[in-house]
């Protein structure tokens, strides 16, 4: 349910109805601006009994059924698109955030060289993994407490916010000290352990797509954390497992529109794991800007001929700074495009 409390209701009010909805046997997630506030309520229950009484109760506009199954982030519960801010970045806002670095954090020459040449080239995130999940138990699996050590070091010395891995409920805390965004992969999409355990993380979290999950799922899958008391998600968009052997994965360049039409979430674009193809990267970043992406996510190396995971779809630092370039013209008109007073702080 949706209850829309009137304009400058009384702090009394709303407390009020915050303790007649937990009457009902409910849980309460509110969002409060500058003038409303708008209160969600989840759980199971009298819905019908629950929404006549706070119809009646002093404070309340209307209360209205939400019919979407995710309820926090679906766009019943907030029409406003949600900024998150990560290391002083806003994502979702009227800025185009690119994120970009290696697929996996090999040594210090290698992250400082990458954090340096795409922080030059306009990159405001670096992403790297510490934890990486492979497919076979004999390649590399990551630097782990290592690597963060080396990513909070690039970012020392570079200013870019950090983007890294996580892959279990059990590396939260430490994870969460040296990031400022924890990502969950595609084949944690659906890790109900460890998406709980983020919606307690302090930290924003970007949440990418199964390889074989469909947009309902993605979306559930997020409400587990926002449920679990952390607004701060971002989706990606990586491409889906389909019959198609052409690229690594097929890019569901549709789905950034379509979940801009059923969340308040940002929804980035990964064109290096939806394509597979270095080659191609620079043409689907393109699309991803002209579709209304709200950011990129790449994969960036100083030689990825040597890269020890994804050389493939790997760009070289000087082609992610012709990229970049090409870039401007497209991002212009996606800023044009924007509408900044429909926005809100999530």
């Amino acid at each position: 349910m949706i209850i829309s409390m009137r304009q400058h209701a009384t702090r009394a009010e709303i407390d009020h109805v915050c303790e007649r909805i937990r009457e009902f046997g409910y849980k309460v997630h509110s969002i409060e601006g500058e003038e409303r506030v708008v209160i969600g309520v989840v759980g199971v229950g009298d819905v019908t009994a629950c929404l006549e009484s706070l119809e009646a109760t002093p404070g309340v506009e209307s209360a209205m059924r939400i019919s979407a199954p995710y309820k926090f982030v679906s766009r019943e519960f907030k029409k406003d698109h949600s900024i998150i801010r990560v290391n002083g970045l806003d994502i979702g806002g009227d800025e185009f955030i690119v994120i970009a670095g290696p697929c996996s954090v090999e040594s210090e020459k290698q992250i400082m060289e990458t954090a340096e040449g795409v922080a030059a080239a306009g990159a405001r995130m670096l992403r790297g993994g510490a934890f990486k999940p492979r497919t076979s138990p004999y390649d590399f699996q990551g630097l782990e407490l290592e690597g963060l050590k080396l990513l909070r070091k690039a970012k020392e010395a570079t200013g870019l916010g950090i983007v890294t891995e996580i892959m279990s409920d059990r590396d939260v805390d430490m994870v969460a000290e040296y990031t400022d965004c924890m990502q969950v992969g595609a084949r944690n999409m659906q890790n109900f352990a460890l998406l709980k355990s983020l919606g307690g993380c302090g930290r924003p979290v970007l949440l990418k797509r199964g390889m074989s999950s469909t947009i309902k799922e993605l979306l559930m899958s997020a409400e587990y954390i926002v449920a679990h008391g952390n607004p701060n998600v971002i989706l990606c968009e990586r491409g889906i497992r389909t019959f198609e052997t052409a690229t690594r994965n097929t890019c569901d360049i549709a789905a950034i529109p379509v979940l801009n039409e059923l969340t308040h979430l940002p929804v980035i674009l990964d064109p290096s794991h939806a394509t597979g193809k270095r080659s191609l990267v620079p043409a689907l970043s393109r699309a991803g800007v002209a579709i209304g992406a709200d950011g990129l996510i790449l994969e960036v190396h100083p030689c990825p001929e040597k890269a020890v995971s994804d050389g493939a779809q790997s760009l070289t630092i000087p082609a992610f700074g012709q990229m970049m370039e090409d870039l401007k013209p497209y991002i212009r008109l996606w800023r044009e495009a924007r509408v900044p007073e429909t926005w809100a702080v999530a």
